[in-house]
Protein backbone atom coordinates (compact mmCIF):
# COMPACT_ATOMS: atom_id res chain seq x y z
CA UNK A 1 0.00 0.00 0.00
CA UNK A 2 3.09 2.49 0.91
CA UNK A 3 4.54 1.75 -2.43
CA UNK A 4 1.53 2.21 -4.36
CA UNK A 5 0.92 5.52 -2.54
CA UNK A 6 4.60 6.69 -2.76
CA UNK A 7 4.10 6.07 -6.69
CA UNK A 8 1.09 8.16 -7.05
CA UNK A 9 2.02 10.61 -4.94
CA UNK A 10 5.38 11.79 -7.30
CA UNK A 11 3.61 11.17 -10.36
CA UNK A 12 1.16 13.49 -9.32
CA UNK A 13 4.54 15.69 -8.57
CA UNK A 14 5.90 14.58 -12.04
CA UNK A 15 2.31 15.42 -13.68
CA UNK A 16 2.10 19.05 -12.89
CA UNK A 17 5.92 20.40 -12.45
CA UNK A 18 5.90 22.10 -15.41
CA UNK A 19 8.93 24.15 -15.45
CA UNK A 20 11.93 22.74 -14.26
CA UNK A 21 13.88 21.80 -11.34
CA UNK A 22 12.68 24.84 -8.62
CA UNK A 23 8.79 24.84 -9.88
CA UNK A 24 8.45 20.87 -8.37
CA UNK A 25 9.35 22.30 -4.63
CA UNK A 26 6.19 24.50 -4.04
CA UNK A 27 4.40 20.40 -5.21
CA UNK A 28 6.79 18.37 -3.05
CA UNK A 29 5.90 20.48 -0.19
CA UNK A 30 2.60 20.49 -0.79
CA UNK A 31 2.49 16.47 -1.36
CA UNK A 32 5.38 14.99 1.22
CA UNK A 33 4.96 18.10 3.70
CA UNK A 34 1.26 19.06 3.92
CA UNK A 35 -0.87 16.14 2.82
CA UNK A 36 0.79 13.19 3.26
CA UNK A 37 3.27 14.27 6.30
CA UNK A 38 6.04 12.26 5.37
CA UNK A 39 8.08 15.41 5.85
CA UNK A 40 8.09 17.72 8.09
CA UNK A 41 8.41 21.56 7.17
CA UNK A 42 11.71 21.76 8.71
CA UNK A 43 13.04 18.61 7.29
CA UNK A 44 12.38 19.45 4.38
CA UNK A 45 14.07 22.67 4.30
CA UNK A 46 16.99 21.12 5.90
CA UNK A 47 16.72 18.53 2.73
CA UNK A 48 16.20 21.25 0.64
CA UNK A 49 19.64 22.62 1.59
CA UNK A 50 21.49 19.29 1.44
CA UNK A 51 20.09 18.39 -2.33
CA UNK A 52 20.94 21.79 -3.37
CA UNK A 53 24.79 20.49 -3.00
CA UNK A 54 24.50 17.55 -4.86
CA UNK A 55 24.17 17.57 -8.94
CA UNK A 56 21.05 16.49 -10.39
CA UNK A 57 17.49 17.29 -11.29
CA UNK A 58 16.08 18.59 -7.20
CA UNK A 59 12.63 15.94 -8.08
CA UNK A 60 15.18 12.86 -8.34
CA UNK A 61 16.81 13.85 -5.07
CA UNK A 62 13.44 14.21 -3.29
CA UNK A 63 12.51 11.46 -5.00
CA UNK A 64 14.83 9.44 -3.46
CA UNK A 65 15.05 10.91 0.29
CA UNK A 66 11.08 10.57 0.58
CA UNK A 67 10.75 7.41 -1.22
CA UNK A 68 13.56 6.14 1.37
CA UNK A 69 12.47 7.32 4.35
CA UNK A 70 9.23 5.78 4.07
CA UNK A 71 9.59 2.44 2.01
CA UNK A 72 13.85 1.91 2.08
CA UNK A 73 15.43 1.07 -0.98
CA UNK A 74 11.85 0.10 -3.09
CA UNK A 75 10.08 3.17 -1.90
CA UNK A 76 13.30 5.63 -3.42
CA UNK A 77 12.85 3.30 -6.38
CA UNK A 78 8.93 3.85 -6.70
CA UNK A 79 9.33 7.31 -5.76
CA UNK A 80 11.64 7.82 -8.61
CA UNK A 81 9.51 5.84 -11.66
CA UNK A 82 6.74 7.74 -10.50
CA UNK A 83 8.07 11.14 -10.69
CA UNK A 84 9.87 10.76 -13.96
CA UNK A 85 6.94 8.32 -15.63
CA UNK A 86 3.99 11.30 -16.07
CA UNK A 87 6.69 13.75 -17.85
CA UNK A 88 7.89 11.25 -19.88
CA UNK A 89 3.99 10.10 -21.00
CA UNK A 90 3.69 14.21 -21.51
CA UNK A 91 6.16 14.98 -23.30
CA UNK A 92 5.64 12.55 -25.74
CA UNK A 93 2.21 13.74 -26.21
CA UNK A 94 2.86 17.56 -26.32
CA UNK A 95 5.82 16.83 -28.81
CA UNK A 96 2.79 15.37 -31.06
CA UNK A 97 0.52 18.19 -29.85
CA UNK A 98 3.05 21.03 -30.16
CA UNK A 99 4.40 20.17 -33.61
CA UNK A 100 0.68 20.00 -34.89
CA UNK A 101 -0.82 23.14 -33.40
CA UNK A 102 2.41 25.24 -32.26
CA UNK A 103 1.47 28.66 -34.22
CA UNK A 104 -2.12 28.36 -32.48
CA UNK A 105 -3.13 31.90 -30.51
CA UNK A 106 -4.13 30.02 -27.83
CA UNK A 107 -1.48 27.32 -27.41
CA UNK A 108 1.09 30.48 -27.41
CA UNK A 109 -1.05 32.42 -24.85
CA UNK A 110 -1.23 29.13 -22.49
CA UNK A 111 2.74 28.32 -22.81
CA UNK A 112 2.86 31.87 -21.84
CA UNK A 113 0.47 31.91 -19.09
CA UNK A 114 2.26 28.88 -17.32
CA UNK A 115 5.53 30.77 -17.60
CA UNK A 116 4.66 33.35 -15.02
CA UNK A 117 2.67 30.94 -12.99
CA UNK A 118 6.08 28.90 -12.99
CA UNK A 119 7.72 32.11 -12.27
CA UNK A 120 5.90 33.58 -9.86
CA UNK A 121 6.17 29.69 -7.75
CA UNK A 122 10.11 30.00 -8.39
CA UNK A 123 10.07 33.60 -6.24
CA UNK A 124 7.40 32.14 -3.74
CA UNK A 125 9.97 29.09 -2.76
CA UNK A 126 13.07 30.93 -2.96
CA UNK A 127 11.87 33.46 0.05
CA UNK A 128 10.38 30.36 1.95
CA UNK A 129 14.20 28.86 1.50
CA UNK A 130 16.01 31.53 3.15
CA UNK A 131 15.34 34.18 6.07
CA UNK A 132 15.14 37.54 5.27
CA UNK A 133 17.65 38.10 8.36
CA UNK A 134 19.97 35.89 6.44
CA UNK A 135 20.51 38.54 3.69
CA UNK A 136 20.59 41.76 6.00
CA UNK A 137 24.20 41.26 6.61
CA UNK A 138 26.30 43.71 4.05
CA UNK A 139 28.63 40.53 3.15
CA UNK A 140 25.50 38.52 2.19
CA UNK A 141 23.82 41.12 0.25
CA UNK A 142 26.91 41.53 -1.19
CA UNK A 143 26.96 37.90 -2.28
CA UNK A 144 23.19 37.99 -3.33
CA UNK A 145 24.21 41.00 -5.40
CA UNK A 146 26.82 39.32 -7.08
CA UNK A 147 25.81 35.83 -7.63
CA UNK A 148 22.54 37.40 -9.52
CA UNK A 149 25.15 39.58 -11.42
CA UNK A 150 27.53 37.52 -12.63
CA UNK A 151 24.67 34.60 -13.61
CA UNK A 152 21.99 37.39 -15.53
CA UNK A 153 25.27 39.29 -17.10
CA UNK A 154 27.81 37.27 -17.74
CA UNK A 155 29.48 33.98 -18.76
CA UNK A 156 30.39 32.51 -15.52
CA UNK A 157 29.35 29.31 -14.96
CA UNK A 158 26.65 28.61 -12.49
CA UNK A 159 28.79 26.28 -10.72
CA UNK A 160 31.87 28.60 -10.38
CA UNK A 161 29.44 30.83 -8.64
CA UNK A 162 28.26 28.25 -6.43
CA UNK A 163 31.78 27.22 -5.31
CA UNK A 164 33.19 30.76 -4.99
CA UNK A 165 29.91 31.40 -2.49
CA UNK A 166 30.92 28.57 -0.89
CA UNK A 167 34.76 29.34 -0.50
CA UNK A 168 33.21 32.74 0.41
CA UNK A 169 31.71 31.71 3.19
CA UNK A 170 34.72 29.20 4.55
CA UNK A 171 37.04 31.40 4.58
CA UNK A 172 35.13 34.37 6.15
CA UNK A 173 33.44 35.19 9.85
CA UNK A 174 29.82 34.33 9.86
Amino acid sequence: MILAKIFFTFFRIGLFAVGGAYSFLPLIQKEVVEKTHWLTKEEFLEILGVVKIFPGAISIKFATYTGYKMAGIPGAVVANVGNLLSPVVLILIATYLYSRYKQTPAVKNAFEMIQLAVFAMIIAVAFQTISLGQVCSIKNMGIVVIAFALFLYSRVHPAFIIIGAGLIGAITPP
